[in-house]
């Protein structure tokens, strides 16, 4: 183990006394401007840590905090999810965390497969990053061994611990906004139930239609994506209703681009013709020539929060328990026009 820097061995490379380095380092009077750079300089070079801050380090403990995610989420394009997990990274190495990232095929979900992280013991606490299934999850909670926090989907009948973005609310905001430039029929993009969060922005939807006391016709709710693999189709869905929308809710933006591809396709154009809302504000460079109306998540906030849970269920300390919601923002661009 290397010796600790001492005061003295500052002070005869600077060629002072102890007291001058003191005085430098804590900011007192009595020291040149000069000579308390040089000091500094030096300090950190040698990597000098003062005995508060080494007492504060040693006093907060290291843990391994595995994320686990479906491969699903991870397909194709640079996912929404890599740069959460990103996020949840960053958010642990600054608490002085490792992350240990384990992705799952979506057989091994439903097959109920404990993930290698937990069978091998390799982490304190688990943050399941992307909606499981309820019995996996269970299986999880119950035989995992270790604390849990779900990111960016929730699962009421379990109990756990959950940071999510406020879906409901936000496609609220969108189709809300859709019918402020003149649009009624609004459809919407996302097969329900698949996950919690695309059920969350299908209500959001509706109780705007329904506040405006506008039917939705059965056609007007469109599948995106496979119930079993959770893949986006566009040969196999994205099928239009026989009274073409003038507007359409997307319960992201990847199912937005390739709505939007769809439709230009058939001869539309958007804005001009048809307007798109998508959902999370990230999508790949080049998926889409259009600026997509969107509603921005806080993937910075929502990582800080999940961090914050599960360090804090891993030490044994108090936090705040249940559902956080992460409020986001409408950001306007380019693919919503006026009727």
């Amino acid at each position: 183990m290397a010796k600790a820097v001492k005061l003295a061995d500052i002070a005869e490379q600077v060629g002072v006394s102890t007291v001058t380095v003191s005085k430098a380092l804590s900011g007192q009077k009595g020291v040149s401007e000069e000579m308390r750079e040089k000091i500094k300089n030096l300090a950190e070079e040698l990597g000098y840590r003062s005995p508060s801050e080494t007492k504060r380090q040693s006093a907060e403990k290291q843990y391994n905090i595995g994320v686990l995610i479906q491969e699903v989420y991870l397909d194709k394009y640079a996912s929404f999810y890599w740069k959460m997990y990103q996020e949840v990274n960053k958010r642990a190495v600054s608490r002085g965390c490792f992350t240990l990232l384990e992705s799952i095929s979506r057989e091994s979900v439903l097959e109920n497969q404990m993930p290698l992280l937990l069978q091998e013991k390799k982490v304190d606490g688990l943050i399941i990053l992307g909606d499981m299934t309820k019995p996996y999850i269970e299986k999880i909670e119950k035989e995992g061994g270790v604390p849990v926090v779900c990111l960016d989907f929730y699962n009421d009948a379990v109990g756990l611990d959950t940071v999510i973005s406020n879906s409901f609310y936000g496609t609220y905001a969108l189709t809300n906004y859709l019918f402020s430039m003149g649009h009624t029929k609004i459809a919407y993009v996302g097969t329900v139930g698949m996950t919690n969060s695309i059920t969350d922005r299908y209500l959001g939807y509706r109780k705007s239609m329904m506040e405006h006391r506008v039917d939705v016709p059965k056609d007007y709710v469109i599948d995106d994506r496979d119930t079993k693999t959770g893949r986006m189709d566009l040969e196999k869905y994205y099928k239009f209703p026989k009274d073409m929308p003038t507007a359409f809710v997307c319960n992201c933006d990847l199912a937005a681009s390739y709505l939007i591809r769809k439709l230009e396709n058939e001869g539309y154009r958007v804005p001009e013709d048809v307007s798109v809302v998508g959902f999370d504000n990230f999508l790949y460079p080049g998926l889409c020539d259009i600026g997509i109306t969107t509603y921005e998540v806080d993937i910075s906030e929502m990582a800080r929060r999940a961090i914050h849970k599960i360090v804090r269920k891993i030490a044994n300390e108090n936090y705040t328990a249940g559902v956080f919601i992460v409020d986001g923002h409408v950001v306007f661009k380019d693919s919503v026009a006026r009727i």
